[in-house]
């Protein structure tokens, strides 16, 4: 018998500038982004009324609660960024451990979080299951 996963994508931005520390560049200095998220979402389950496997809305409102708290921010600001250099990498890891909390009795699991700098640059973390 096959087994089968079914993955979930929804996608969000958020605006917020940072600097970063030990760093010998232009991005030392204070800049910002138009951050794009992607949050990626699996599970093997439909449910029987509807077939789905959690309704795109409930994920897009979660992603959405998470990045507000981001937006128009100095990351750097951040409790978790005060000690923590706000990068592309420790932002995606952020990001999944909040939407993470928000998922513990969710009957999906977050698979990996990316974060655009830009559409040529993006980082991503996952955690293994």
């Amino acid at each position: 018998m096959r087994r089968g996963i079914f993955k979930l994508t929804v996608t969000d931005e958020f605006s917020s500038s940072h600097c970063l520390r030990n760093y010998n560049g232009p991005c030392e200095a204070l800049h910002g982004h138009n951050f794009v998220v992607e949050a990626v979402f699996k599970g093997e389950r439909l449910t029987q009324d509807t077939e789905m496997l959690v309704d795109f809305k409930d994920l897009k409102g979660m992603l959405k609660q998470v990045l507000d708290a981001l937006d128009h921010t100095h990351l750097n600001n951040l409790p978790y960024f005060q000690r923590r250099n706000p990068t592309a990498e420790n932002l995606s890891r952020f990001i999944y451990w909040e939407l993470a909390r928000l998922l513990e009795t969710s009957p999906v699991q977050l698979h990996e979080v990316s974060v655009f700098e830009k559409s040529t640059s993006k980082a991503t973390y996952s955690e293994e299951q």
